[in-house]
């Protein structure tokens, strides 16, 4: 079974615009790309957009090597130092012709199911990572 988000990497996620994308390109070597992303509660997967994704190595890349990567952090506060983040492994497909996440998007995206989900900071009461697969 495959892990779920829960109700506070939830509300993080949606607050939350710009994540980066790690790939594996053609020679085995990582990409990694700022991007849009959209969660998907009902179906528990993640929705990456853009104006042309088709043309682009990110892609690419998933439609040679499914494994992908995707991390949303942010600093809380600088004062102490207090770093959150989701990070977001999975296999991800790249998939064309399907409804974009939102307007103005072309009409590609790449779908990331979780298989293993952690999170640092955002559970209240929970030091540590907050790890499962």
């Amino acid at each position: 079974m495959a892990p779920t988000f829960t109700s506070h990497e939830l509300t993080y996620l949606k607050r939350q615009r710009l994540g980066r994308l790690a790939t594996v390109d053609a020679n085995g070597a990582p990409q990694n790309n700022p991007v849009g992303f959209f969660v998907d509660e009902s179906a528990g997967h993640v929705r990456i957009g853009g104006t042309a994704l088709a043309r682009t190595r990110k892609f690419r890349n998933v439609r040679r090597n499914p494994h992908a990567a995707l991390v949303v952090d942010d600093l809380e506060s600088v004062d102490p130092w207090t770093v959150r983040f989701v990070e977001i492994r999975g296999v991800a497909e790249a998939l064309e012709d399907v409804d974009p996440p939102m307007d103005g998007m072309s009409r590609e995206v790449i779908l990331i199911r979780p298989r293993w989900i952690g999170s640092l900071g955002i559970e209240p009461g929970h030091s540590g990572l907050n790890a499962r697969s």
